[in-house]
């Protein structure tokens, strides 16, 4: 997916995450999805490292149904092929697994807050602010960033972290997300901004 920043004329909230009051949420990177997540995987893969360098929480999501007769709701409707819970597209990519503790939410809609703890947990962890990656940019990515964003969390949605089905979808979230729910920023900007770059946190090399 080529990058661009047609986003960038509403980008004009960019605001700073605060480092000890931040969390990674890594969005369905699963099996499932991994041809559409292939050109994110390495550079996510280094940032969740960094973010585990920096004791910033990395939480990871899974969407998958037991019965999509019976859990799947509209989604079942809409798309009619769903994600079975335990099969090997329900597994989180192999090159990103969660490390032991870390936490993994199970969810069944778009948002990773509907129905789940992830709020709780984020607040019994004094998270106010929450960087999103992952897939789908339009869909789940876009769904949990905006239900952040109504929970007075602050979002931070990263352009070349969060991958879709095709540029304009994702450009066009962007956009939306932009204007009116989260400071769009790239690896290397929040990786500036969360103080990764710094000659400290490189051994001190410049």
């Amino acid at each position: 997916m080529k990058y661009n920043e047609k986003w960038a004329p509403y980008n004009l909230h960019r605001w700073s995450p605060r480092k000890d009051e931040t969390a990674l949420l890594v969005i369905d990177m699963q099996n499932y999805f991994r041809e559409l997540a292939k050109e994110i995987l390495p550079p996510l893969k280094s940032f969740i490292e960094e973010c585990r360098e920096n004791q910033i929480p990395v939480i990871y999501t899974a969407h998958g149904h037991i019965d999509p007769e019976k859990d799947g709701g509209i989604l079942k409707e809409w798309w009619e092929d769903l994600i079975i819970f335990g099969s090997y597209e329900h597994k989180l990519i192999a090159e990103i697994a969660p490390k032991e503790g870390e936490k993994i939410i199970a969810k069944k809609r778009y948002s990773a807050f509907y129905k789940t703890d992830l709020e709780a947990y984020l607040r019994g962890l004094g998270i106010k602010d929450v960087i999103i990656s992952g897939v789908m940019t339009n869909l789940c990515c876009e769904t949990t960033a905006r239900e952040a964003f109504e929970r007075d969390f602050r979002v931070f949605f990263l352009a070349d972290g969060t991958a879709t089905a095709d540029q304009e979808l994702h450009t066009s979230s962007l956009i939306n997300l932009a204007f009116g729910f989260a400071t769009i920023y790239t690896f290397e900007e929040i990786r500036e901004k969360l103080g990764f770059n710094t000659k400290e946190n490189r051994g001190g090399e410049i």
